[in-house]
């Protein structure tokens, strides 16, 4: 059976959200190619509302798309200085679940980047550049089947 398969994401979420105390942890895992590397919020934790189920990401677009897109990590310790709010609307998973701050990781496998892992406070508190290193550096390369791994130029 793949173990894409077996791992339980949710669960994992939850424990995750439990342990470090985020308001709001989701992973979004890419959609098959014939579907144009589509991204989908398929888990998460801490929700206010079912919207995250009708965002659909493309390559580049919101959180999920621009660590897809890069491979790299993606920190705003506050959403209100470092995003201009006209430009919200791209970062609908942001706007929906009201975080103020937030940082995302990469989940590669085989060398390519198959999903996102986001966490984020909503209010009080900020993900600070130590902490989200502390949290990439050891929640990342645990995370069920999948590692982080800087991608790496040809």
């Amino acid at each position: 059976m793949d173990e894409l398969k077996v791992f339980n994401y949710q669960k994992e979420i939850e424990q995750l959200q439990a342990h470090l105390g985020f308001d709001f942890v989701g992973v979004a895992l890419v959609q098959s190619a014939d579907r144009h590397f589509e991204l989908k919020w398929g888990f998460v934790a801490g929700n206010r509302s079912n919207r995250y189920r009708r965002i659909v990401l493309q390559t580049g677009k919101g959180v999920a798309g621009h660590v897809f897109k890069t491979g790299k990590p993606f920190l705003v310790e506050d959403v209100e200085e470092m995003l201009e709010e006209r430009d919200l609307f791209n970062y609908p998973i942001i706007v929906s679940e009201g975080l103020k701050s937030f940082g995302a990781i990469p989940l590669y496998k085989y060398n390519r980047v198959k999903g996102v892992l986001l966490v984020g406070y909503r209010a009080g508190k900020k993900i600070t550049p130590e902490e989200f290193e502390d949290f990439k550096r050891v929640i990342g390369p645990r995370f069920g089947p999948f590692y982080n791994k800087e991608k790496v130029k040809e």
